[in-house]
């Protein structure tokens, strides 16, 4: 029997008369923490302890928490040494992803897919594509943690509903935190700097999810935001301006309140279109923001250094020190006028009334939401979204080969897939060496493996 070194306790729990028994498992230092995850039950908490684990994590099961213990400057590291895709994925409910040190990915730090109830707290992710990134999910908290060096967005919330992101420092990214096609999200209290974009919020087309919507961005320090972009050249991101504070593409009833906007050398908010960004035309989305309200925010030194993209559309004008600057043709949105904000492209907009009513305390839902069981097809396809589509587009090259020409090559084998996927060789010249996904078990490597050969694109 395999010696994997768990250090185990037992935590008894009484409610309402009954006893229910939650086990504390420790990964002691450098151990295999996968195993201790594929033994763990619902309920439990894993320990990892400080020390540095090259290796992704995957937990399938809900109610576990997963939390890396810190000594001093000693931390539970995960580092992917740029050879790994992914740090810790999560598709349980009720997950919570506490007190790591994540670097080295290549793909995603931290990444829950379909989880509700979700918790990522107090972690510090370096580097990646995505920094912290939750995705298909329902009431979650992104609280305490700090992200750097993410080639897209630090903190990414994509596909969500109520949502809090609270207190978290966000810095050297190319966006600091974005919202894309999610609905009724807060980002309270965060500290956002030094990245191109501070915030973005967005709609994207070709998404599942058609539409974004009431959001409350308050309490935020968005300060100096004029990194350079360093997106991939063939990333929607990489469209994005450098010296933006808070970037407004698509998503309705925004209120942008009671935040400190200074020092991004290009606008302090831009409020655009999808046609303004070249994004591909997609029927069922409305391209144009709608109802977004600016009040009560400090604003200093914003749009003084004008470069890029933003100086070449806007230098007709004679302007600068633009604190909002609005294009499209949304509808019913407003600026606090007692604010004495610089604004342009503003005159279908009306004046705020000085209150901040939509400045919720919290989007999540009370008592928490609902916690499906997932099929096998549809956990293929979570999975799918979560670990192939950052390095496989449907029918271009993004990193690997098309999808399409997966199809092709793997017709009718998905046995055949699954043994690639476990222990990959390389077949194709011009593309990276594609690592080993086998931390992701053998059921779920062949419900991915089917639904790209039997459902995607059919």
């Amino acid at each position: 029997m395999k010696n994997t070194g768990i250090l185990r306790g037992a935590v008894i729990a009484s409610l309402l008369g009954s006893t229910a028994m939650a086990a504390e498992l420790t990964v002691p230092s450098g151990g295999d923490i996968q195993a201790i995850v594929d033994l763990a039950a619902p309920g439990d908490t894993i320990l990892v302890e400080p020390g540095a684990y090259h290796q992704s994590v995957y937990v399938d099961k809900p109610h576990i928490t997963l939390r890396g213990l810190r000594k001093g400057d000693a931390w539970a590291l995960l580092d992917g040494e740029m050879k790994l895709n992914d740090g810790i994925i999560a598709s349980g409910h009720s997950i919570v992803i506490d007190g790591f040190k994540v670097t080295g990915y290549k793909g995603n730090g931290i990444m829950t897919q379909g989880a509700n109830n979700f918790e990522i707290s107090n972690n510090y992710v370096e580097g990646a594509f995505y920094g912290i990134f939750p995705q298909f999910g329902r009431n979650g908290l992104v609280v305490g943690n700090t992200v750097t060096g993410a080639e897209d967005a630090g903190i990414y919330v994509g596909m969500s509903d109520n949502v809090d992101v609270i207190d978290n420092v966000a810095f050297g990214n190319v966006m600091g935190i974005e919202f894309e096609n999610t609905r009724n999200a807060l980002m309270a209290g965060n500290h956002v700097y030094d990245n191109a974009a501070g915030i973005t919020l967005t709609l994207v087309p070709g998404l599942p999810v058609k539409d974004a919507h009431s959001q409350v961005i308050r309490d935020n320090r968005i300060i100096g935001n004029n990194h350079e972009n360093f997106a991939p050249a063939s990333s929607i991101a990489a469209g994005v301006p450098s010296g933006t504070g808070i970037l407004v593409v698509g998503p309705d009833n925004i209120t942008i309140v009671d935040n400190e906007i200074a020092d991004n050398d290009n606008v302090g908010v831009f409020v655009a279109d999808l046609i303004t960004f070249g994004m591909d035309s997609d029927p069922k989305l409305d391209p144009y923001s709608d109802g977004v309200r600016v009040l009560g925010n400090t604003w200093r030194n914003n749009g003084e250094n004008m470069n890029g993209m933003l100086a070449d559309m806007l230098t007709a004008t004679g302007r600068t020190g633009i604190e909002v600057l609005a294009m499209g043709k949304g509808r019913d949105s407003c600026v606090l006028p007692a604010d004495g904000v610089d604004t342009l492209g503003t005159n279908r907009w009306q004046d705020c009334a000085d209150e901040n009513s939509a400045a919720l305390v919290t989007a999540r839902i009370e008592g928490g939401a609902d916690e499906p069981v997932y099929t096998r097809e549809q956990k293929g396809r979570l999975t799918y979204l979560a670990v192939c589509t950052g390095c496989h587009a449907y029918d271009s090259v993004l990193h690997g080969p098309s999808v399409q020409s997966i199809q092709a090559l793997y017709d009718g084998d998905p046995s055949g897939m699954v043994n690639y996927i476990s222990n990959p060789v390389r077949k194709r010249d011009g593309f990276p060496e594609m690592p080993p996904q086998t931390y992701l078990g053998e059921e779920t490597l062949d419900a991915i493996a089917r639904y790209i050969l039997e459902e995607l694109g059919q």
